[in-house]
């Protein structure tokens, strides 16, 4: 098997070119992570207002009684 200077150059370019392709997915990666467990945060904050609001609105009628 012989290969050309042109060749390997050539196979040298994808190897890099796929190292940098894998390298900006594997960042994305990361930023999807700490996306959705900011996601997830913002779920449980706003089941926990729901839950302060209406133990907020039970405590205005206990009021008004």
């Amino acid at each position: 098997m012989n290969f050309s200077f042109e060749t390997v150059v050539y196979l040298l370019g994808l190897a890099c070119a796929a190292g940098t392709i894998l390298a900006r997915i594997s960042a994305l990666e990361r930023k999807v992570e700490r996306h959705n467990g900011l996601i997830e945060r913002v779920y449980k904050l706003e089941e926990w207002h729901d839950g302060t609001e209406k133990r907020l609105d039970d405590l205005e009628r206990g009021i008004k009684r």
